[in-house]
């Protein structure tokens, strides 16, 4: 039996799933970091890594309730992915869904710099993970080109669907929260439509937690308006 133990935290703007990228890499906008636990952080560790673009992140998904309930035996062998309208089945290994027998999530992330002194030890700052803040880490490794990088590939049923992004009323009002990096990383999450793919129901209000406040938004004909934003309690 193999033991891990965390070897680092992941900060986001995102205190949970709800409206987390479904995939990294799709809003490159967002920001986060990697923070060391205390006994690893040593800045030789990371010697070198400053001469990589990428990193792969090697995380659990610890949000997973429901595969905590049901135990590491009950796992389900089909799921419905949201690309297919979370109607259709396919098999497990051939999504990328949280609802796995073990609950490991693999990113990969742009490396924005790396702040070897601080009083956290050192920090990768990352563009465009699909973490949720607070996320277990477990390893991360170097992207490589030559070996990571397979042109022409196919990509199975995701090449036959693409995510129909929707147009986002954002009222300037209520915009001073945020600083231009972020509203604009904001606005891109809101355009994926965060919303459960079984759900659209026009008059319904959404609840989205983003950097300390409370995103508050409808859709109705392919349009996102955000109606209120607020301070989360």
């Amino acid at each position: 039996m193999i033991t891990m133990r965390p070897i680092a935290h992941f900060r986001s703007a995102f205190p949970s799933k709800f409206g987390i990228p479904r995939q990294s890499g799709i809003v490159k906008e967002l920001r986060g970091c990697i923070v060391f636990e205390p006994e690893f952080r040593n800045a030789d560790a990371l010697r070198g890594l400053d001469g990589f673009d990428y990193l792969w992140i090697l995380w659990e998904f610890s949000a997973n309730r429901t595969m905590k309930e049901r135990g590491a035996t009950s796992w389900q062998p089909t799921v419905r992915p949201p690309l297919l309208g979370g109607n259709v089945q396919m098999g497990v290994f051939a999504t990328r869904s949280p609802y796995r027998p073990n609950p490991i999530g693999l990113s990969s992330a742009q490396i924005d710099h790396i702040d070897l002194d601080t009083t956290e030890g050192p920090i990768i700052h990352v563009l465009g993970a699909d973490l949720m803040d607070g996320t277990p880490i477990y390893d991360i490794k170097p992207y490589v080109t030559y070996a990571d990088c397979h042109p022409g590939a196919r990509s199975g049923f995701v090449d036959e669907r693409r995510w129909e992004e929707l147009e986002v009323d954002f009222p300037e009002a209520l915009q001073s929260h945020f600083t231009t990096d972020s509203l604009k990383a904001l606005i891109r999450v809101l355009a994926l439509d965060p919303r459960p793919q079984y759900q659209d129901l026009p008059n319904k209000v959404y609840g989205m937690p983003y950097e300390g406040y409370d995103i508050r938004f409808r859709v109705a004909d392919g349009v996102l308006t955000v109606v209120e934003v607020k301070k989360s309690e």
